[in-house]
């Protein structure tokens, strides 16, 4: 049995997904059954509520073979680092409470990193916690997401413009989100891996922001500009969103840790989804999509 955690979420459904076409036997932990799809709903028992919550992981663990974690976000927290414990700790005692001999969780590339890296920093805590529950582990380490520049789509195509805090001649490293959900779904499945390693998921050859606009101007067949925030304006920006002060100073922290290279470079030999193929099959379709 492998239990599912945020399987409503972007990459959990996914995940979900990927095992369901497997034939994996499935146990889902949803706040929101009703928004689970109907073939997930069929083929999964589902337990109802929160995986913080000690009864929830009682009921979804027991006879579990493996388990992967996501941490929702939460944009109001009042402690960053506490939201993330907040999922580990529980999650670190049900599983060697119920012998849950496999668990995988997405964290975030650039573990080691020194200084302070926000949201990054509150990932690599939970890695801790979630090692410390003895079982075999992978921690997931993607970069930058890509869809990210999705919330950006009507900037993209009615401005002709994306808006980053990095700099506009420093490589970031990006990832596809599908190449984490499938990465996750490919452990999961697999009893026969033990230990406890990072495992980066990342795209095979890291692109500078101004190389990203070239790449979208040529899959998009109009020009897209990259423009640099100030961290000022990313402050303002996700403050405007009514995130919490703590959410917005790991926001500008993580900025900072990207723009001082707490990503390693990408090594040779990479097989993730390329930024140019996720343009022509994600980002294209979404700009040509009408505003509304």
């Amino acid at each position: 049995m492998i239990v599912i955690t945020t399987p409503t979420g972007t990459i959990g459904a996914a995940v979900a997904e990927y095992l369901r076409a497997a034939g994996a036997p499935l146990r889902l932990i949803a706040r929101n059954p009703s928004g689970l799809p109907e073939t997930l709903r069929e083929h999964a028992d589902v337990v109802a509520g929160s995986h913080a919550g000690p009864a929830v992981l009682k009921a979804a663990l027991t006879g579990a073979d493996a388990l992967f974690v996501l941490v929702p976000p939460d944009f109001r927290a009042p402690d960053v680092t506490g939201h993330y414990l907040g999922f580990a700790r529980p999650v670190a005692d049900a599983v060697r409470a119920y012998g849950v001999p496999r668990l995988v969780a997405v964290s975030s590339l650039g573990r080691g990193f020194p200084g302070p890296a926000g949201l990054l920093s509150a990932a690599w805590a939970m890695d801790e916690v979630l090692e410390s529950s003895g079982a075999a582990y992978r921690s997931l380490q993607p970069s930058f997401f890509m869809e990210n520049l999705l919330h950006q789509v009507e900037l993209i195509r009615d401005q002709g413009m994306f808006v980053l805090a990095a700099d506009p001649d420093t490589p970031l490293a990006a990832v596809a989100t599908t190449d984490i959900a499938r990465t996750a779904a490919g452990l999961l499945a697999d009893p026969n891996w033990s230990g406890q390693e990072d495992v980066p998921v990342r795209e095979p050859v890291d692109h500078t922001p101004r190389e990203m606009a070239q790449i979208m101007s040529e899959t998009l067949g109009q020009p897209v500009a990259y423009h640099q925030a100030t961290l000022a304006d990313y402050r303002v920006q996700y403050t405007s969103f009514g995130a919490s002060p703590a959410i917005v100073d790991a926001m500008v922290e993580m900025a900072e840790a990207q723009a001082a290279g707490v990503y390693p470079p990408a090594s040779a030999g990479g097989a993730g989804t390329t930024f140019r193929d996720w343009c022509k099959s994600v980002l294209a379709p979404a700009v040509a999509r009408p505003a509304g």
